[in-house]
This record gives structure tokens, C-alpha cells and sequence, in this order.
């Protein structure tokens, strides 16, 4: 078994964004040079958050005011009593969660026909990385 890995580095311009990375995924895939296997990806960061959905600005737009509604920005969260403001981040990203797993089959990402990879940010404008760890043979 090989394992190969890359980091991706983000530092948004605003608090909450969505950003495909599905040809980053795939291209950590290509130089890893695994034929079969697994790859992780994973938010390094307890505000940001990993998902594979349609690459559709309707269900984008869906996706953050879904999250919006169940963790809005803002309230006195008791994480706030720490000197924060991101109580919200932290929820949405566990409701996204922080990482996925995607098969890897004849050298290609094994998603379905409108899967796509998405970093989801929630508490931006400062720079937070992202593990690409492939594993195969």
C-alpha cells in the first residue's frame, strides 16, 4: 500500500463560502500515482467543513441558507464567553461535517455523474488548510 499526501490552503474574502475542489482532489490523485484505493479529504480547521454535492449555485444556494437557518450567525452562543464570534461556524461544520472519503477505481475519483468535492468555509478571511491524503496501490 502507498500513501501520498498534499495540503490545500484557503484564505477566503468572505465569512462563508463554498469552493469546489474536486480538480485539486484529482490532481493530488494523478501525482500520487494510485491505481485503486481511497482518498481523504479533511478540513483542518473546526469552522470549515467537507462535502460532495452538485456543483449547482441553486443547491449552493440551498446548502448555506439550510445551514443559515439551523445555525445562524450571530446569537450569544455560550462558545462567544471564550472571546469568539463563531459559534455558528463551529455548529455548521459539524452539520457538513469535516471530511470525506472518495474511492479511487482504474485512477479516476469513483464519484457519481454530478458529484463534485466542496470546501465549505464558515468563519473565513483567514488563511485554514486542507489534507488530501491518497491511499492505494
Amino acid at each position: 500500500m502507498k500513501f501520498h499526501t498534499e495540503y490545500l490552503w484557503f484564505n477566503t474574502s468572505k465569512r462563508r463560502e463554498y469552493i469546489r475542489i474536486t480538480d485539486k482532489v484529482r490532481n493530488a490523485l494523478i501525482n500520487s500515482g494510485i491505481s485503486e484505493g481511497m482518498i481523504l479529504v479533511s478540513a483542518m480547521h473546526i469552522s470549515a467543513g467537507i462535502y460532495v454535492n452538485d456543483n449547482e449555485p441553486g443547491i449552493i444556494m440551498d446548502i448555506d441558507n439550510m445551514l443559515e437557518s439551523m445555525a445562524p450567525f450571530g446569537p450569544d452562543y455560550n462558545h462567544h464567553r471564550t472571546g469568539e464570534d463563531n459559534g455558528d461556524a463551529h455548529l455548521k461544520s459539524i452539520l457538513v461535517h469535516h471530511q470525506v472519503v472518495v474511492p479511487v477505481t482504474n485512477r479516476e475519483l469513483d464519484l457519481g455523474p454530478w458529484q463534485q468535492i466542496f470546501y465549505a468555509e464558515f468563519d473565513g478571511k483567514r488563511r485554514k488548510r486542507v489534507i488530501i491524503k491518497v491511499m492505494g496501490e
